[in-house]
């Protein structure tokens, strides 16, 4: 029989990259490019996605990973993608695209507060609905570009999120579906489809949204213009993805009620499964429909833990990336071999690189080390290294802690996924601080391997989706909890959040300048 592989198209917000996987799930090759989403310097907050050049990197990244792996465009069953949610596309009565901006863009800071002055209940009753605040979502973006740029909001004909995008410009056809769309603010979580209600009662369209479909649909299938672009053949079967953590979870076999994970890429995902849509009263954490039908998930968010290593890697650390360039080694491997000699709790040292959400008042402190002295046998970079992951598994101890006060559940297991996984230091850290033993699968980029499950079981190889996801997931290592160290964490967490609290008030009182604000606040 023929081989058969799955391309995974993966457009997350710090890279986007080709995967693919052969039939049993085992990743075969990968073709990763960083990019950025720059400042408009007259917009303070805003994240443009520029569409042209981030196709461009897309379609590169198809063709290197078929270069790499020498796998023939014919010899790919189906294609399916996932992206960075929260990241809308804006497009003309053409099928043009004519805005677009990516996840956390915080421009919208006037439209929030319009919003706000409209109707100070407003974005709680949405919230009920939707499971979303006005912090990432599409109202007070799209009100934006009204109130911003008046003569293009008048040309918007259809909105879609980066990951319906992907596969508009594989396929030619503009759909929506609920892992990512949710993510807007303009859905029903209950009825996973657009609420178009919404936009009439703030003033906007609502009339642009594309029809929805259920991740693992067949959409199309690849163009002439596509293939031409990407280096594929036309007529591979092109099916609808996900949210870049819904499909994370199904790439790491998280598809039951009360399993949980936590997806280590440019921002931690600490995900919950609920088999029913019931959001928080106190509007802390978003509720997100699940990738897997009739299935929802509790998502509280780590913000930019991993951008903060690679910060820190390009600014402290160019001996090591020197040292692993001429040994063939990642320097984030000989970064952990020396933080690993600092005893757990780094000696004091606490960060304030993210907080606990708060999803209806989501702001950060400025990033700030404090509670070091000058010895720099003990106070060097990879002391701090150490806190900076230590500061990401504090956060995810607290959004554990938060969603059991949410919905009175909580895991037994953690899964650990993403590029933080490839750390034993930061798997053995979280575990520490959570207690709770941590499971890592052998595909780290689980998010690909989601997508990949979802494109067998949308061309009929794999029956069941959740079969397919426990089937197909392998497993790499264990961690289990040192308790001493837990000890440690546990003294640690409550001296961490009095420190926050702290700097979080300075940033409040514009002292300092805050790592990051949701728009209004």
């Amino acid at each position: 029989m023929a081989h058969r592989y799955f391309m995974a198209v993966d457009a997350g917000t710090g890279s986007v990259r080709a995967v693919l996987f052969d039939e049993h799930g085992a990743q075969v090759g990968c073709m990763q490019r960083e990019w950025t989403h720059a400042e408009d310097s007259r917009y303070p907050g805003s994240m443009n996605f520029d569409w042209n050049l981030n196709w461009l990197l897309a379609s590169g990244c198809i063709r290197g990973v078929l270069k790499q792996t020498g796998v023939k465009p014919g010899e790919i069953a189906a294609i399916s993608t996932t992206a960075m949610r929260e990241g809308i596309v804006l497009y003309d009565a053409e099928g043009q695209e004519i805005w677009a901006c990516a996840n956390v863009d915080a421009r919208s800071n006037d439209e929030v507060m319009e919003l706000l002055s409209h109707s100070p209940s407003l974005e709680k009753e949405l919230y009920t609905i939707s499971g979303q605040t006005y912090a990432l979502g599409a109202l007070p973006r799209i009100l934006w570009v009204k109130n911003k740029l008046p003569e293009l909001y008048q040309r918007i004909a259809k909105v879609s999120m980066f990951n319906d995008w992907l596969i508009y410009k594989l396929t030619g056809v503009l759909v929506t579906e609920p892992s990512n769309g949710c993510t807007t603010g303009i859905f029903d979580l209950k009825t996973r489809a657009w609420d178009a209600s919404i936009m009439r009662r703030v003033g906007l369209k609502d009339d642009i949204f594309p029809p929805v479909v259920e991740c693992g649909t067949v959409v199309g299938s690849v163009t002439a213009k596509g293939a031409a672009d990407m280096g594929l053949c036309a007529g591979i079967p092109v099916v609808a993805g996900g949210g870049d953590a819904q499909l994370g979870c199904i790439g790491v076999g998280v598809v039951d009620p009360s399993q949980a994970a936590v997806l280590g890429g440019s921002f931690w995902q600490y995900e919950f499964n609920m088999d029913s849509a019931v959001t928080d009263p106190g509007c802390r954490v978003r509720v997100n429909c699940h990738a897997v039908p009739d299935a929802w998930q509790y998502e509280a968010i780590a913000f930019q833990s991993g951008l903060a290593m690679r910060w820190y890697r390009d600014a402290f650390c160019q001996e090591e990336v020197r040292r692993a360039k001429e040994k063939g080694t990642d320097p984030y491997e000989l970064m952990n071999e020396q933080a690993a000699k600092i005893p757990a709790g780094a000696y004091g040292v606490l960060c304030t690189f993210g907080d606990v959400m708060n999803y209806i008042a989501w702001r950060h402190a400025a990033p700030t080390f404090t509670n070091f002295a000058f010895e720099s046998g003990k106070f060097n970079k990879y002391t701090f290294y150490r806190a900076i992951m230590e500061n990401a598994a504090l956060v995810t101890n607290g959004h554990l802690n938060l969603v059991r006060e949410a919905t009175g559940r909580a895991p037994s297991e953690i899964i650990f996924a993403g590029g933080a996984s490839k750390s034993r230091l930061w798997c053995q850290t979280l575990a520490d601080v959570l207690n709770l033993p941590v499971r890592v699968p052998v595909v780290k980029e689980a998010t690909a391997l989601g997508a990949a499950i979802l494109a067998g079981y949308g061309v009929g190889i794999y029956k069941n989706i959740n079969e397919a996801a426990h089937k197909l997931v392998a497993w790499d290592q264990a961690f289990q909890p040192n308790i001493e160290n837990h000890k440690v964490y546990e003294a640690i967490y409550a001296s961490w959040r009095e420190v926050y609290s702290a700097q979080l008030s300075l940033a409040d009182r514009r002292i300092t300048r805050p790592m990051w604000a949701a728009p209004g606040l």
